[in-house]
């Protein structure tokens, strides 16, 4: 990737509160062409609600964000891998179909599909190497071919930036694998930068630029290295957080939520 990056993303000063409780504020980023930016962080901190912002569908309480130099809307230049769910065995959807919601899943009605607009849905297909089952019903496929679906899904439309939200839940160590790959070749093929949502950094760690983490009422961002601190995680919970290196990984433990550990792969 060149040295030189184009600003895709920006956040300014969002502020987010549900009735009296704050989930953060003043939370600022940029995200430029190509960069891979983690958002880790315990339940309840805001992570999924971020990516509904940046989506156009939330309106925070306070701040901007923009796409491309626009505001967000629920549109083509927004590329977006929801939670992992299973569909129903029995759903007739084809998996085209599923790509092709990509494309006018916002439209009401049934739309005639061009021959332009086929062949997009087929290279989307083709580039997460779901070709050979298109035809099949999205029921009958496993979770793993269905997870390669919706970054089909998501890759249809061209997008300027891929929200995935926790993308690789379910998924055995292989399919998670087959999902980074498909993610990193994209932005490093296209400049597509992602907004990677997740409660380990693990699978991910190697793609990393940045990352995010929201903790109650706080946030921080950084590489990998400065924020993934005993230090800096001790600072926004405002409690003693210890960040060890075992085996060549790293364990956070001691944050007071229920769900307080994160596993991340020691740099080398």
């Amino acid at each position: 990737m060149s040295s030189r990056r184009d600003k895709v993303v920006s956040v300014q000063d969002l502020t987010l509160r549900f009735g009296e409780r704050t989930l953060w504020e003043d939370l600022s980023f940029e995200l430029d062409s190509g960069e891979f930016l983690a958002v880790l962080g315990p339940n309840g901190t805001g992570k999924t609600s971020l990516l509904r912002i940046l989506l156009g569908i939330l309106k925070p309480n306070s701040g901007r964000v923009e796409v491309q130099g626009r505001p967000p809307k629920c549109c083509a230049a927004i590329g977006y891998i929801p939670q992992q769910r299973i569909f129903d065995r029995d759903l007739s959807l084809r998996a085209r179909d599923l790509v092709r919601l990509g494309l006018d899943g916002h439209k009401w009605g049934v739309s005639t599909l061009s021959r332009a607009r086929q062949e997009r849905i087929d290279l989307a297909l083709a580039e997460v190497g779901a070709s050979d089952y298109a035809e099949a019903g999205i029921g009958r496929l496993s979770g793993g071919e269905q997870q390669r679906l919706r970054v089909a899904q998501a890759l249809v439309s061209d997008p300027a930036v891929l929200l995935a939200d926790e993308p690789l839940l379910s998924l055995d160590l292989s399919y998670q694998r087959v999902i980074t790959e498909l993610l990193d070749a994209r932005r490093r093929q296209h400049g597509t930068p992602i907004l990677f949502v997740t409660h380990d950094i693990n699978p991910i760690l190697p793609l990393v630029d940045r990352v995010l983490y929201l903790a109650p009422g706080r946030w921080a961002i950084g590489t990998a290295d400065e924020v993934l601190t005993t230090e800096t995680l001790s600072s926004l919970y405002e409690t003693e957080v210890d960040v060890l290196r075992v085996r060549g990984r790293v364990v956070v433990v001691g944050t007071p939520e229920d769900h307080n550990v994160h596993h991340v792969h020691e740099h080398h």
